[in-house]
């Protein structure tokens, strides 16, 4: 990634020799997972419903399917944005809708249950890393009610206020050039 950031700067710019770790966490990452997961699915879903019908004996629900994958890309990119957890939650949320449609599939004469059976299982495991991530995430991101963050003990100078005091005393500033003389207009 450093690679990428020294084509795009300018030439006086420093360059990045080395990238430090990232400050993403376990929680982060899989955030970040789900959100892909969720913006491609909804994508999925918007385009080929029928295809999903189908394959659970669901046929005629075809804008239900088209609705979910609305909600499953916003959810996705709210997982995306800075509200991870509110956006994991609305995935956890979305699962139970999910599971409960489903399982409106599992009836008699249904010649597809075998793929209403495999499909609510999957989404019984999708909801486990759903819950486990959105409480990951929230506990990662909670913001302690009460206490503050001290930073009397910066100066804001990079080198310390030893090192600043002084640093500008032998400073002086130069004399601009002087500019050109013009030629004198008779009039």
């Amino acid at each position: 990634m450093s690679y990428m950031s020294n084509i795009t700067r300018p030439a006086g710019d420093p360059k990045v020799l080395h990238a430090g770790r990232s400050s993403l966490g376990p929680a982060d990452r899989l955030s970040r997972a789900l959100g892909w997961f969720s913006i491609g699915l909804g994508i999925t879903e918007l385009l080929a419903p029928r295809r999903i019908t189908e394959a659970l004996g669901m046929q005629g629900s075809e804008s239900l399917v088209r609705a979910y994958g609305a909600r499953e890309i916003g959810s996705g990119l709210l997982s995306l944005s800075i509200e991870k957890d509110v956006g994991l939650w609305s995935r956890v949320a979305g699962d139970a809708l999910d599971i409960a449609t489903v399982a409106t599939a599992m009836r008699p004469g249904n010649r597809k249950i075998g793929n209403v059976v495999l499909t609510l299982a999957l989404l019984a495991g999708v909801t486990v890393i759903d819950v486990l991530g959105a409480q990951a995430v929230t506990v990662r991101h909670k913001r302690r009610s009460g206490t503050r963050t001290q930073y009397s003990d910066r100066s804001g100078f990079p080198q310390g206020l030893a090192k600043a005091r002084g640093a500008a005393r032998d400073f002086r500033p130069q004399q601009p050039p002087a500019a050109p003389r013009l030629a004198q207009v008779s009039g």
